[in-house]
């Protein structure tokens, strides 16, 4: 184990090319998104992520779900989760798996060399075999399942070759070819007409199709946006359909018309990926390879859609990051021209930063939004000081003379365009904000300085050196990197030549200077103790007190080009990152690097968060953001005596997007009713802290209310008593009711049948949920591993688990002969062995203490009257003494710290 490690991945909303998979849940929407190696699922009311699944081997090809179930295909497998538990892996394809339909309680999949398999899904069990397989032959490369509907068991195919192919799944047998269109087909829908398909063409048409007579009736025409990858028809009445294009452009087209109705010019910055109306609603859903997923309503006079609402990533790899907000947020500046302020604690949070009005001004000039966005910006700095009372960050974009300042506090670009006043007008390439807030510093390619004050805008003066020959400015090349100390007494200037030089901030007048020797490419600079790192261009880093203007450390090892560094918060770390693809660690007092890692893709931008815990990373080709975890905040085991040398560099996979990732053996069933009881915690500590305890993350209220369910049933009975409920017509004899409404009066037998099946099918419910408490109590004890059996726990409700312990009681043990072969009895031990091991592990500290209260509370007589439970319950007591005497002990030093300083005078 190395200083950091993988922690989960940022900034992934949709993976490029593979399709969304929509489903209702009762009242809700759901949608299952692909994100590389693991998917998510979003409740299509905010767009908030309800589920995240765990990680894959390979990438998700196709993604397909059902309730509780979500189907991935990977590689030449299919993973069947329900929820986030993997409950078996179908592979009987020999090719790629490109994809997966949901036909009923079948799922049809398909790889790229045509041939297809039908699995059952429902009460699958490990290492099942389909029920059936189509192959379509060698001539004929599937790209699309549809299933027309009233047409039972039936299927249609569509190839790459372009004939479409009419199958009977339960017979295997072809019963129609269709010739098509002499191009290649994209997708394939049906609509709300019987016998009528859409079909989109790679060439660019979309034709609306009747497959009962072979008929085309009508097509459409939009070559100039590219290949049809998208279609859905609008199921509320209104005759529209919608197609997507490869230019990220949605179109919508009127049947009965037989016209074009409207476009969403723009409507993402790659192709269209998937359409879907919502059933009997005016809302569009749309996916594309620009990392975003979009929602559109139609609720505009002319029929035009808004946008609703949308989550979105980088759709190009940013290239510059930035810790912002006590290390909350990460400010991320990306090659697709968004500055992107995202969440690490919650990803709904994160937001793109507003350029004011794109889509309006583009749309009034009829230009592209990229062409009226900013330039991808190259460096920015940013200080918290004064984030309440004026802009307090500054940007410098690619080959632009002008720096930008933004307001945080309103995510939007500020008023004032920043202008340097050289007589040469150069690109800006340099900025750094001061410590006081109140300025922000440009250097430029020509090697001009000068300081703006951040409120007004206004310049404050330059920073020219007298004593260069070519002209009047600051360095004889460009200006690579600025910093500002935290009096605001000197600001330090590095060229690219190789000259620091440190300049009076107020006067702007030279103080000192030193020559390196060598090109420099990169600075940082830490204000606590003054020290300056470079890079230089042979790969080395160099560092220098910039108050005594001498070299104080020289560190070498990387490979390749340096990409970037930083210094921890305390100064005693400095971190690089290079080319080379390796991430190391320098200790600067020891003067000798503590810990090297090598990843497969390079980093191109490090940031550390101001509390240490955490660094975030970016990486070629990544359009995400890379979390990892320092772990020399929580172990003393870091062994970094191997990498000293710089020889020695340990191999590290890139974070995941999610951070839940599970072997076979661990996945467990799960008997939740809802996705949102199933969301897991972000971090899974693998190890115990020493002397320290885990709690479960669970809402308060959840074990609160398991301590207090006498007060809240005495609180929830009703005050009234039962209104007399209004007569009912004579001839209609009624009975009196508790909710007051009127009930008929219906025949004896009838109303014995129905009680008594009423009570018979309560008693199984709760027989069956008792049985699966026990059972799975039983099986966790057995393998000493209480995982499962803790999740079941914590997602029951607090008066479903009060349920399940009283269904343990023991009721007739007076007349028991054998008490200690009762069922109830052995699950009341075996429940006192759960605890003695859970309170040992410190595991889910305040969730298990909550629900050790009830059980005593309800089996303490009980365990009282029977001496094999009495043993348990003293090791039981020694344990809990023994783990809260040294959780007390910490307190202790906190409660003599608060009363000493309650008591003083100052």
């Amino acid at each position: 184990m190395g200083i950091f490690e993988p922690f989960r991945a940022i900034g992934y909303i949709t993976a490029a090319g593979v399709p969304f998979s929509v489903q209702r849940l009762g009242s809700e929407t759901f949608v299952t998104v692909s994100v590389g190696k693991a998917f998510h699922v979003y409740n299509c009311a905010k767009l908030n992520l309800v589920l995240a699944g765990p990680q894959l081997p390979k990438k998700i090809r196709a993604l397909a779900s059902y309730r509780d179930y979500t189907f991935a295909a990977y590689g030449n497998d299919v993973a069947v989760f329900r929820r986030t538990d993997q409950v078996v892996t179908w592979s009987r394809h020999k090719e790629k798996v490109n994809m997966l339909y949901l036909f009923g309680e079948y799922i049809l999949s398909a790889d790229i060399k045509g041939n297809i398999f039908i699995w059952a899904f429902k009460g699958a069990e490990p290492n099942c075999e389909p029920v059936g397989s189509i192959s379509l032959g060698d001539k004929f490369t599937p790209t699309c399942i549809m299933h027309p509907d009233t047409y039972l068991n039936k299927v249609i195919v569509s190839s790459e070759e372009g004939p479409l192919q009419l199958w009977n799944i339960s017979t295997k047998k072809k019963l129609y070819d269709f010739k098509g269109w002499n191009s290649p087909v994209r997708c394939c829908v049906s609509s709300p007409a019987l016998d009528v398909v859409a079909v989109g063409c790679s060439d660019g048409t979309v034709h609306v199709h009747n497959i009962r007579y072979d008929e085309e009736l009508m097509s459409f025409n939009h070559q100039i946006r590219g290949a049809v990858t998208a279609l859905s028809f609008r199921t509320d009445g209104q005759p529209l359909l919608a197609s997507g294009g490869s230019s990220g452009v949605i179109s919508i087209w009127n049947l009965e018309k037989r016209r074009l109705h409207s476009v969403i010019r723009e409507a993402h910055d790659g192709s269209i990926v998937s359409l879907h109306f919502f059933a009997n609603e005016p809302i569009l859903m749309s996916s594309a390879t620009d990392n975003s997923i979009k929602m559109w309503i139609f609720d505009s006079n002319d029929g035009d859609a808004r946008l609703l609402r949308f989550r979105s990533g980088h759709s190009a790899p940013p290239r510059c990051i930035r810790f912002y907000g006590n290390g909350k947020c990460i400010l991320s500046a990306g090659q697709d021209r968004a500055f992107r302020l995202f969440s690490v604690v919650q990803d709904q949070q994160s937001r793109e930063l507003s350029q004011r009005h794109v889509s309006k001004r583009a749309k009034r000039l009829r230009v592209k939004e990229e062409e009226i966005k900013l330039k991808p910006v190259i460096t920015f700095d940013c200080a918290e000081i004064r984030a309440r009372d004026w802009c307090n960050v500054v940007t410098c974009h690619m080959d632009t003379p002008q720096a930008y300042v933004w307001r945080l506090q309103n995510f939007v670009i500020g008023e004032h365009i920043l202008t340097p006043s050289s007589a040469t007008v150069t690109p800006i390439k340099a900025c750094v904000i001061s410590a006081c807030g109140n300025f922000t510093i440009l250097g430029t390619e020509g090697g001009w300085i000068e300081k703006f004050n951040l409120q007004s805008g206004i310049s404050r003066g330059s920073y020219i050196d007298t004593s260069l020959a070519m002209g009047q400015c600051a360095h004889d090349g460009e200006v690579v990197g600025l910093a500002c100390d935290a009096t605001n007494g000197s600001l330090i200037s590095a060229g690219y030549h190789g000259d620091i030089k440190v300049w009076d901030f107020k006067t702007c007048k030279l103080k000192s200077r030193l020559d390196v020797g060598k090109s420099v490419t990169k600075i940082s600079y830490h204000r606590a103790n003054g020290l300056l790192a470079t890079v230089a261009e042979d790969m080395l880093l160099i560092l220098f007190d910039t108050v005594a203007m001498k070299m104080v450390r020289r560190f070498e090892g990387h490979t390749d080009r340096i990409t970037d560094l930083c210094f921890s918060e305390d100064g005693k770390w400095l971190i690089s990152s290079s080319m080379d693809g390796t991430l190391r660690i320098w200790d600067i007092s020891l003067a000798r690097q503590i810990d090297a890692m090598h990843v497969d893709i390079s980093i191109t931008s490090i940031s550390m968060s101001p509390n240490m815990d955490v660094l975030a990373t970016t990486h070629v080709d990544q359009n995400g953001v890379y979390l990892w975890i320092n772990q020399s905040l929580f172990s003393v085991s870091t062994n970094t005596e191997n990498y000293v040398s710089g020889k020695h560099v340990r191999n590290v996979s890139l974070p995941a997007v999610s951070s839940t990732e599970r072997s076979d053996e661990e996945q467990v069933h799960n008997s939740g009713d809802s996705y949102q009881s199933n969301i897991k915690p972000f971090v899974i500590m693998d190890h115990q802290i020493p002397n320290l305890i885990t709690l479960s993350l669970l809402p308060r209220s959840q074990w609160q209310s398991l301590t207090n369910l006498d007060i809240i049933k005495v609180r929830n009975k009703p005050i009234e008593p039962p209104k007399k409920p209004e007569k009912a017509p004579f001839f209609l004899p009624s009975v009196p009711s508790l909710s007051g409404e009127i009930l008929f009066e219906t025949p004896a037998s009838t109303k014995e049948t129905d009680s008594n099946t009423t009570e018979l099918t309560s008693h199984k419910k709760m027989a069956e949920l008792s049985s699966y408490f026990s059972q799975l109590l039983q099986s966790c004890g057995e393998t000493k591993n209480y995982s499962a059996f803790t999740d079941y726990l914590k997602g029951l409700s607090p008066s479903s688990l009060d349920m399940e312990l009283r269904m343990l009681q023991i009721i007739d043990d007076e007349d028991s002969e054998d008490l200690e072969q009762r069922p109830e009895l052995q699950s009341i031990s075996s429940l006192l062995d759960y605890f003695i091991h859970e309170l040992s592990c410190r595991n889910n500290f305040e969730f298990v203490q909550a629900v050790l209260k009830l059980f005593l509370k309800i089996h303490g007589e009980t365990i009282r009257r029977h001496s094999m439970l009495q043993s348990k319950v003293k090791k039981l007591l020694e344990v809990q003494s023994l783990v809260w005497q040294k959780i007390d002990k910490i307190f202790q030093s906190a409660r003599c710290m608060v009363t000493f300083l309650s008591n003083s005078q100052f």
